[in-house]
């Protein structure tokens, strides 16, 4: 399948598990590779993207912030800046210092990485604005937003922009199971506090639920130890070890998601859930046909159940992207 194709088809398929709350956040660099600027770089025509990412956030700031942010990507930075201008956080500082692109930006931004070194948000931009300017090595800012600020979707968007050849996020787990009622009609930003509240006095499957929440949100190594609690607390249920394979997944080196997840093959050779996301975990890595085969393995794997289910969506998806 050829690399543009296969890049497609991906997309098409990855549009069913990406994460909901970072998922509204897309950075779109152009040009495949986020190489080092070379020294005989050229300026971007433009501006560079502002990407803030806000959360569950419903206050006056936040919600000022992102119509701030829209105003900026939609071509009206003079009005963007009057917004930021009323905030000292390191956000509104952030879009106030792009809003005057290219006058000072670029300098604004390199102040703030030195005085905020850990912060996810100045080093995502940082390196955006190092290479719209065609000055400096944007990749460097962009692994320091992951290295430095790791739980946090800045990381997630950092990464998106190393390896963009894989697919944008990162995997989710999806359990069989969904939140009790009364959270799941609670306002959207008082579901993670009721699911961290339910987890600190419930079990496996509470904290499995509140894991998925914070994948949601975009903090990776947080919902990582909620699914290792999982597993400590029932290293018999698949589902909690499934859930603690995948919050292994990173770009930089799948390898210990992949040698956690395939051994539960042997040990859980009846449960979808295994099969299911060791194909998911195959398709951030680009491989298609061997996501493919598992994905068949997990549809006749207790046919009916709502994993095997869910894998067949999944096998009819890339059936009509191929068509």
């Amino acid at each position: 399948m050829a690399p543009r194709r296969r890049i497609g088809l991906l997309v098409a398929l990855l549009a069913l598990v990406a994460i909901a709350v970072v998922a509204v956040a897309v950075l779109s660099v152009g040009g495949g590779s986020s190489a080092s600027t070379p020294a005989d770089a050229k300026p971007r025509a433009g501006r560079p993207p502002l990407s803030l990412v806000l959360g569950l956030r419903a206050d006056p700031e936040s919600r000022t912030l992102a119509r701030a942010a829209a105003l900026y990507n939609a071509g009206r930075p003079d009005a963007a800046a009057r917004l930021f201008a009323r905030y000292d956080s390191l956000p509104a500082r952030v879009g106030a210092a792009l809003s005057t692109w290219p006058s000072g930006s670029l300098e604004r931004l390199e102040e703030l990485a030195n005085l905020y070194p850990s912060s996810g948000v100045v080093q995502l931009h940082l390196g955006l604005a190092r290479l719209w300017a065609g000055q400096g090595d944007p990749t460097a800012a962009w692994q320091d937003a992951q290295d430095a600020d790791p739980d946090s979707p800045y990381a997630i968007l950092a990464g998106n922009l190393l390896h963009a050849n894989l697919p944008r996020g990162l995997p989710a787990f999806i359990p069989s199971f969904a939140a009790p009622p009364g959270i799941a009609r609670l306002p959207a930003d008082r579901q993670l506090g009721a699911l961290r509240a339910l987890a600190r006095r419930g079990g496996a499957r509470d904290w499995i639920l509140y894991g998925v929440g914070l994948q949601r949100v975009g903090k990776p190594v947080s919902a990582r130890r909620a699914f290792d609690r999982a597993a400590q607390l029932a290293p018999g249920d698949p589902q909690a070890r499934v859930a603690a394979a995948v919050g292994l997944f990173e770009k930089d080196d799948p390898t210990p998601a992949f040698a956690h997840l395939g051994p539960l093959t042997r040990e859980f050779p009846q449960e979808p859930t295994v099969r299911f996301h060791l194909a998911v975990l195959l398709l951030w890595t680009g491989r298609i046909p061997a996501a493919e085969r598992q994905l068949r393995l997990a549809a006749r794997t207790r046919p009916g159940s709502p994993i095997a289910r869910e894998a067949a969506r999944y096998l009819d998806t890339i059936l009509k992207a191929r068509s």
